[in-house]
């Protein structure tokens, strides 16, 4: 326990250029906090000592801003830069060496039951804001942008940004974007274009009427 206690204070001062001391860290990190309770609560959690798990766990959120369910299975040297406003659900594996930043929500899409939160494999960094969400694998070593929204795989060794998330580099190389931007379609030029149309035909109709009216006057003079 201490041994492992030992790594996640060393994981911070490896992580953050803003530690300090050791005091400091036990201290005033709520990650690590959150990470201690955590381990505690998933114990009782195995147990099925449920309730005990999760008042535990809410414990922690009330002083931390991190909600972390008991039954969330966390790797060694977790850890979460700021943390506030973080959730990870219950169903939900984090590997070792992963980063959180504040306002991730490693969360599901629904009322589905069963493995319904993400898997995080080892060295990924979700960066602020970004939603992890439903029964998806993070490929190890992969990156998830700051405000990503992630519903779907993401290899290894890639990272991802966007709403949907969307891979824009893998294995070192940027992901041509296969998007045909001059191609996309323009609904104003489209409604200008089907007016243009309309008008043109009312005009031909108009001639039309004025010929046979012409046509009638130049009959009833004879």
């Amino acid at each position: 326990m201490f041994r492992r206690m030992k790594e996640d204070i060393q994981c911070i001062f490896e992580q953050d250029p803003a530690a300090r001391s050791t005091l400091e860290v036990v201290l005033t990190y709520s990650g690590l906090h959150a990470v201690w309770s955590h381990r505690i609560a998933h114990k009782f959690y195995k147990k099925n000592m449920l309730f005990i798990a999760r008042v535990i766990s809410q414990v922690s959120r009330f002083f931390t801003g991190i909600e972390i369910h008991p039954g969330a299975t966390i790797g060694r040297r977790l850890f979460i830069d700021h943390g506030s406003g973080i959730v990870i659900g219950e169903t939900c594996e984090i590997g070792d060496d992963v980063t959180l930043y504040q306002g991730v929500t490693l969360g599901g899409t629904g009322k589905e039951k069963g493995k319904r939160h993400p898997t995080l494999g080892d060295n990924v960094l979700v960066a602020s804001g970004a939603k992890v969400l439903g029964s998806i694998t993070i490929g190890e070593n992969s990156k998830v942008g700051a405000g990503s929204v992630v519903l779907k795989d993401v290899p290894s060794d890639s990272t991802v940004v966007g709403i949907p998330g969307k891979v824009v580099i893998s294995n070192g190389v940027r992901v041509k974007d296969k998007h045909d931007h001059l191609s996309l379609p323009d609904p104003v030029s489209d409604t200008c274009n089907r007016l243009e149309g309309e008008i043109a035909e009312l005009k031909r109709r108009i001639n039309e009427l004025e010929k046979k009216e012409v046509e009638t006057d130049g009959y009833s003079n004879l």
